[in-house]
């Protein structure tokens, strides 16, 4: 597998994740009309056949079971599998091959021994949502919401260069364009203002998804807000690799003295660096290194947030604004699944969504990075995993 700047964070097949998409959307009125006929019978079997076949794949030495993380594990598993340990949780994960990220968690008390068998987080209840089947969907997302009367961005699904630029040409400018199917921003691209960016930012997000979002872009920060039980636990701000004018030092010693930070050493933070696509972003701003930048103003050097390349998060829950946390309550609510993570944009967390213009949700996460609660650069550390385990395995609570 080749490298792919634009797969930052965290590389990905692009064969294997088109193919896979390509493939869900010819299996799905398969599996719609399958799923009304054996529906609750599928789902007892799934829930009664997994763990057995876990045993079986490790006794034949086709599969193994570790029982600690190790560096291929997300921090998303290590932070949730530190407080499984902490509770007296005795957790496992299965390997098949390149396969991970199957989980047997164990908690024995008062001599009662309950066992959760599950897929990258836990979940509470016997019964799979609904919404599980959609809500990482982007544009069936943005559909359903609207009805709903939530914030969305406007925008719409593309398989075809001429309907994405029949998009393009009704939206209001910048769009983004980013896959239909996909998480951590792969193959996103943001302030697109002309049809020659944006079929350029069509064909590098038609890489990893056979349909493409093309949508305005919201004005403001990306937050991430983590939804448990229907409850709103965290808020975390994602900022892009930047540095602050002062209105004395250039760019370039901006950049020095901001790499000088301890956290920025790894593993989980890193320096920003001066790269091929850190270039054309300071073009973009009309910013060269050696200039010296007015007080106060922000220099992006990536149109990602993620930490592997030198963006930052900030632990704002605290901060939101009653109407915010009823709107992505509502989320919850009307997906009526126990864990969600919503991606949503606007200028200032602590003003209401109804007085913010051009703000509103880009996008939900059935398997949400409780990690960037856990590590924020700035804030203090959220214990969304704890609370994940109270509502799962209440028994674990720690009083």
């Amino acid at each position: 597998m080749k490298y792919c700047k634009d797969c930052e964070p965290a590389q990905r097949s692009h064969f294997i994740a088109y193919t896979s998409v390509f493939l869900g959307l010819l299996d799905k009125p398969f599996f719609a009309l399958m799923e009304k006929i054996f529906k609750s019978t599928a789902e007892t079997i799934s829930d009664k056949i997994t763990l057995p076949f876990f045993n079986l794949m490790v006794f034949l030495k086709l599969g193994h079971f570790s029982n600690q993380p190790d560096i291929k594990d997300t921090w998303r598993t290590r932070c949730f599998w530190d407080e499984a340990t902490r509770r007296g949780i005795k957790m496992r994960e299965f390997h098949l091959g390149p396969i991970r990220d199957g989980f047997v968690a164990e908690y024995e008390k008062s001599g009662q021994n309950k066992i959760l068998v599950f897929d990258g987080l836990p979940r509470s209840g016997s019964k799979e949502s609904p919404a599980l089947k959609w809500m990482d969907d982007k544009g069936i997302m943005k559909i359903k919401f609207l009805k709903e009367g939530l914030p969305v961005a406007q925008g719409g699904v593309a398989f075809t260069k001429r309907k994405a630029l029949k998009i393009f040409n009704s939206l209001k400018k910048p769009v983004i364009t980013k896959p239909n199917l996909g998480s951590r921003s792969r193959h996103t691209m943001i302030h697109i203002n002309t049809p020659e960016n944006l079929i350029i930012g069509f064909k590098k997000a038609k890489k990893l998804s056979p349909l493409v979002i093309i949508e305005e872009e919201l004005n403001g920060y990306l937050f991430r807000g983590t939804l448990i039980g229907g409850k709103l636990v965290g808020v975390v701000r994602r900022d892009q690799p930047k540095v602050k004018g002062d209105g004395i030092k250039t760019v370039r010693q901006l950049l020095e003295e901001e790499n000088k930070r301890p956290e920025r050493e790894g593993p989980i933070f890193h320096k920003i660096i001066i790269d091929k696509e850190a270039e054309i972003e300071l073009k973009r701003q009309n910013i060269k290194l050696n200039d010296v930048i007015e007080k106060g103003k922000i220099i992006t050097f990536s149109q990602k947030t993620s930490r592997s390349c030198g963006g930052t998060t900030t632990e704002v829950t605290d901060n939101v604004h009653p109407d915010n946390i009823e709107m992505l309550e509502r989320v919850a609510k009307f997906l009526n699944d126990s864990l969600i993570g919503v991606d949503f944009i606007m200028e200032d967390i602590t003003k209401s969504w109804k007085e913010t213009p051009h703000c509103g949700i880009i996008e939900c996460n059935s398997l949400p990075f409780i990690d960037l609660h856990h590590y924020p650069l700035f804030g203090q550390p959220n214990n969304v995993a704890g609370k994940l385990w109270d509502l799962v395995l209440p028994e674990s609570k720690i009083k």
